[in-house]
């Protein structure tokens, strides 16, 4: 009898050693999605304008600005400038939207009211990564805004990413917004 207790006790210590393991491993594991960096945001700007890199522009949000932004993101913008490269006929937006806790950093190239790239710069969340994949991505170039500021065409979800792709979807809409009020203001 005093066998069967030990044997019992024995495999109930190895059982919380195990489980005391796994959520060690599961905790360090979780920190490896944290800050996921993709993409410098030079390398973006390189890759979208070649090795002469554009000048450095800035879009001020204003108080119109900031509401056609808001009635996009569902929040206020958070900065009073949008810094921007622009070049010949393209321009080039980096930016931040908060997926389901953390921000995601994109970048989005827009040529002639359309976005010519996108690609996703730092991925900080712990699910939903499947968004920073070009298969995924591409569904975004061509898209441009209708009348209600909504993209052109449907971008498909990810199961598991659903904040992820909003945030990625949203981020696009401004960075075409934004095009065509940098147009606008330098008229």
């Amino acid at each position: 009898m005093i066998s069967l207790l030990m044997v019992f006790f024995q495999s109930k210590q190895l059982r919380l050693l195990q489980l005391a393991t796994l959520s060690w491993s599961f905790l360090l594991c979780n920190g490896v999605y944290a800050d996921d960096q993709i993409l410098s945001q030079d390398a973006f700007i390189q890759e979208a304008f070649g090795a002469e890199s554009p000048e450095l522009s800035v879009l001020w949000v204003t108080k119109t600005i900031g509401e056609k932004v808001e009635k996009i993101l569902g929040h206020k913008p958070t900065q009073l400038r949008q810094r921007y490269w622009k070049g010949a006929h393209k321009t080039a937006w980096v930016l931040d939207e908060i997926g389901k806790e953390e921000p995601i950093s994109a970048g989005f190239v827009v040529e002639n009211g359309k976005i010519a790239a996108a690609r996703v710069l730092i991925y900080r969340e712990s699910r939903g990564g499947e968004i920073k994949y070009a298969i995924f991505l591409k569904q975004y170039i061509g898209a441009q805004l209708n009348g209600s500021d909504m993209l052109s065409h449907n971008i498909d979800g990810i199961s598991g990413a659903t904040l992820s792709v909003n945030a990625m979807s949203r981020m696009a809409r401004v960075a075409l917004l934004m095009d065509a009020l940098s147009k606008e203001s330098a008229k």
